[in-house]
């Protein structure tokens, strides 16, 4: 792929504390044709908005995190500042009450493989934030 067709992709912003979900998160959006941004906690997935949110489509986060704000308190921020980014908040203990999550989101249990969260980025994105690579995985099933 050329530098050109990978800057036309959309930022999707991956948020988890364990660096092999991170890596496994990241991956999937790969290839579902995001470019992803990593962080590890919710103060540096803040720093990442701040400086993207034009960019970013998507914000895909685990619940549980070190400091004092977890995924459910990141998904309700990004939801009131940047009301154009889609939420996919993920968990494996989490069950979330309709509070925590913000109006439009979508809860993922993990453990999550690949064509879970092409099924949930479907219902979650607009045709027109869906990269060409997740649009044609879609067309296969």
């Amino acid at each position: 792929m050329t530098n050109t067709q990978d800057d036309r992709r959309p930022f999707a912003l991956v948020v988890d504390d364990d660096a092999l979900i991170l890596l496994d998160a990241a991956e999937i959006l790969t290839e579902a044709g995001f470019r992803p941004l990593e962080a590890s906690n919710v103060d540096s997935a803040e720093l990442i908005l701040v400086e993207y949110a034009d960019e970013i489509v998507l914000l895909f986060t685990d619940v549980q995190m070190p400091g004092d704000r977890d995924g459910f308190d990141l998904a309700r921020m990004t939801a009131e500042r940047w009301p154009d980014i889609g939420i996919l908040v993920a968990s494996g203990l989490a069950n979330p009450s309709p509070e925590l999550m913000p109006e439009g989101a979508i809860f993922l249990r993990k453990p999550f493989h690949a064509d879970i969260i092409y099924d949930r980025l479907q219902v979650l994105l607009p045709d027109g934030k869906l990269p060409e690579p997740l649009k044609a995985k879609v067309r296969q099933h």
